[in-house]
């Protein structure tokens, strides 16, 4: 019997080959999947990367105030460069407790494709990167951008399984439609998150199992995100010194915090991501195009309810969200373009 409560697990290899049965999709991204898949057996570069660069987002916090504000970008709405304190939960608060380090992304393919349009025509990013010096962090972003290229390349692999799926399941869906509009999108962004470690005198009343703290209970607006599992630091000595080195994983003062899902049956599900692999969640927009025979998953990441030692544990992690240029339709019924829906989905939050 299949449990629909748990992550579905397939190879590199079967998505590589075409080799993933659409009996196995369904399970991980239609009606009754939780809406994730989880990818075995990734590059041999993979985990070194994944070390390398959840390692940096502490030391970058750990930057003076000065130099955070020159990593910032109001103009972009946070939404490139560093953000903290910018983002409203819930309650109406902002958000203190993670930051964030945003990054647009283009896959390899466009990117290869755009150079050898001439510069002064060339397509570029809505708004530039921003990226530390070498002095400030060397190597961040050439990590940022070898991590990010291989997630993508994946992500374009279950991009096309979900073509076959949608070929045999929507009517009139067009042949390699998502790989496609995911390979020329120029709006596909990443997301480098640090949650800050509780302080002692921090006090968290205890959760119970919905308690969205962390992030509230949401759909991604996008296609597919891809998902690295969370690193725990111990940043009790941890300061910010040149030359940077990879940090030693901790353990989290709280097991019960992390990132959960709410079901298709509505059953809150803690989802663990092994440190070896990629998980690859629905979003909206991928719903709209597939006519609903691929289902967005609503998720949240719940915080601790307390800090049982003097140790001060940080959980890094990073989104790679994959989504259709703006004048994209995602609803073919309505006509509703990627950008519209977007503003839909601001306007319904706000």
């Amino acid at each position: 019997m299949v449990d629909n409560n748990e992550p579905v697990l397939v190879s590199l290899q079967e998505l590589e080959t075409g080799s993933i049965k659409l009996s196995t999709l369904e399970q991980a991204f239609g009606p009754t999947g939780l809406g994730i898949l989880i990818v075995k057996e990734l590059p041999s570069n993979f985990q070194s990367l994944r070390l390398k660069l959840l390692s940096y987002i502490s030391h970058l916090s750990f930057l003076p105030p000065d130099e955070l504000e020159q990593l910032t970008n109001a103009e972009s709405h946070y939404n490139v460069g560093w953000s903290h304190g910018k983002e409203a939960l819930k309650s109406g608060q902002y958000d203190t407790m993670k930051g964030s380090y945003y990054v647009g992304i283009l896959s390899s393919y466009l990117q290869e494709r755009l150079s050898r349009i001439p510069s002064d025509i060339r397509p570029t990013l809505e708004t530039p990167n921003i990226w530390p010096s070498e002095e400030l962090l060397p190597g961040f972003r050439s990590t940022f951008e070898e991590l990010c290229t291989l997630i993508m390349d994946i992500i374009l692999l279950v991009a096309r399984a979900c073509d076959r799926f949608a070929m045999e399941h929507v009517p009139d869906y067009a042949s390699g439609l998502l790989e496609r509009i995911l390979r020329e999108s120029m709006t596909s962004r990443a997301r480098l998150l640090h949650y800050f470690p509780l302080d002692s005198q921090t006090k968290i009343a205890p959760a119970d199992e919905n308690d969205d703290s962390w992030c509230a209970l949401h759909v991604d607006d996008g296609c597919l995100t891809g998902l690295t599992s969370a690193l725990f630091v111990n940043e009790t000595n941890l300061a910010h010194t040149i030359p940077l080195t990879p940090l030693k994983s901790a353990k989290s003062t709280d097991p019960k915090a992390g990132l959960y899902i709410r079901s298709r049956t509505c059953e809150v599900v803690k989802v663990s991501i092994p440190a070896d692999c990629l998980a690859f969640q629905t979003g909206s927009a991928l719903e709209l195009i597939t006519g609903g025979a691929l289902k967005a998953v609503p998720h949240f990441v719940r915080g601790p309810s307390g800090s049982s030692t003097m140790e001060r544990v940080a959980r890094n992690t990073l989104a790679v969200f994959a989504q259709p240029n703006h004048e994209v339709i995602v609803d073919q019924e309505s006509g509703v373009t990627f950008g519209e829906h977007t503003k839909e989905a601001d306007e319904r939050h706000a």
